[in-house]
């Protein structure tokens, strides 16, 4: 694991290598997350299948450097632009596999950089509706009980170090930074976006997720969109349904690498 520039701040990433396949870049959720919820499931076997993988900590998040704006969609594809430019893997589309808020960045990069994108899967993409405003309430309400609770000193006083450290980071991002107003700033995708997507997209969705109603929009849409719903689940597929969405994430880059090589 490295530090790398990219674009005037310094991106805390991970590399896997492949056996000369495409490279797919993993896009995790926001605040409490960071590159290792991919590390820990999706990454080993995409990389043992030949594709090389890059891992990264969003601006802000997990080891990567933490200024206070640039929170919002535009600057996260010109973080992730710059960061392939310096590693040298800016030469051919990647695949895009975004968790969470992760596929909001995913989906946005294919639709303003979609030179960039070889194709995308969403896992549980927050896509219509009222997200925008429901997740900036949510995120407001944490700041506001982070701030006021001082959670994490009374971690470290309980010894829960790791614990107080993640929520620590949770709290100098929710409420230091930019992140709460850039978010609300981002509309919501509407048909018209998922109709002028470009690339082939896989969602999967839990079944008992409350997004799964916008992931059947985008299907209904998007000109190549499949639609995987995994019985059992809701948002926590990566987590909870591991070993089926890997089978489907390799089952999706597998097809789409032949029909490249093609």
């Amino acid at each position: 694991m490295a530090l790398t520039p990219a674009g005037g701040l310094r991106l805390h990433t991970q590399t896997l290598p492949g056996r000369g396949g495409p490279t797919v870049v993993f896009l995790h959720g926001l605040v409490m997350d960071n590159l290792s919820s991919f590390y820990c499931t999706l990454a080993g076997p995409v990389s043992r299948a030949g594709y090389q993988v890059l891992l990264y900590d969003q601006r802000g998040h997990g080891r990567s450097e933490r200024p206070p704006g640039g929170y919002d969609r535009d600057t996260a594809v010109a973080d992730l632009t710059a960061l392939l430019a310096t590693l040298g893997l800016d030469r051919r589309p990647v695949h895009l596999v975004g968790n969470s808020y992760g596929g909001v960045l995913a989906l946005h990069t294919a639709l303003v950089r979609p030179d960039l994108v070889a194709s995308l899967v969403l896992i549980d993409a927050q896509l219509t509706g009222d997200w925008v405003a429901n997740m900036t309430d949510t995120l407001t309400v944490a700041a506001l009980g982070l701030e006021h609770r001082r959670l994490p000193e009374q971690l470290a006083a309980l010894g829960r170090r790791k614990e107080a450290r993640l929520t620590a980071g949770a709290d100098a991002l929710l409420n230091r930074t930019s992140l709460i107003e850039d978010i609300a700033a981002g509309p919501a995708f509407t048909a018209h976006d998922f109709a002028r997507l470009g690339r082939p997209v896989l969602a999967v969705y839990g079944e008992h997720s409350e997004l799964l109603p916008g992931a059947r929009e985008l299907a209904a849409a998007a000109p190549d969109c499949e639609l995987c719903v995994l019985p059992g689940v809701g948002h926590t597929v990566l987590n909870e349904a591991t070993e089926r969405l890997c089978a489907a994430v390799l089952e999706r880059l597998g097809a789409r690498a032949g029909a490249v090589a093609g």
